[in-house]
């Protein structure tokens, strides 16, 4: 949740509103009113390479996601960060989710970086 809020501040500082709803905790929120998605998750493994299957049943049920603009990230790993990166990317495309950017993060700082770089408009 960390690299979340710090992405979401460099959202904000681009002049975004910025929401951060967690998928295991906000079971019935509905993304279809938001333009950008970003999409955030860690490995339930110590190789990397699985994600929660919270993350795809959320996504599943959290209204119209298809075409909508999306980043997806992960917190890096020495082992196993590309797997999972690559299936959480995964799970955002089966649901027709448009990816723009994804990348592993490796602190709070790039991610308030990546935050402020990311063209979501």
């Amino acid at each position: 949740m960390h690299l979340a809020k710090a992405l979401s501040r460099g959202m904000e500082s681009q002049g975004h509103e910025v929401d951060l709803i967690d998928g295991s905790r906000d079971v019935n929120t509905k993304l279809s009113i938001y333009g950008y998605i970003a999409v955030g998750t860690e490995a339930t493994n110590l190789f990397g390479g699985k994600i929660p299957s919270r993350v795809a049943e959320f996504l599943g049920s959290a209204g119209m996601v298809a075409g909508k603009k999306c980043f997806a990230f992960v917190p890096k790993r020495f082992i196993g960060g590309g797997r999972t990166l690559k299936r959480i990317m995964n799970v955002m495309e089966h649901e027709g989710m448009f990816l723009k950017l994804s990348d592993s993060l490796s602190s709070v700082e790039e991610a308030e970086e990546i935050g402020k770089r990311l063209s979501i408009g």
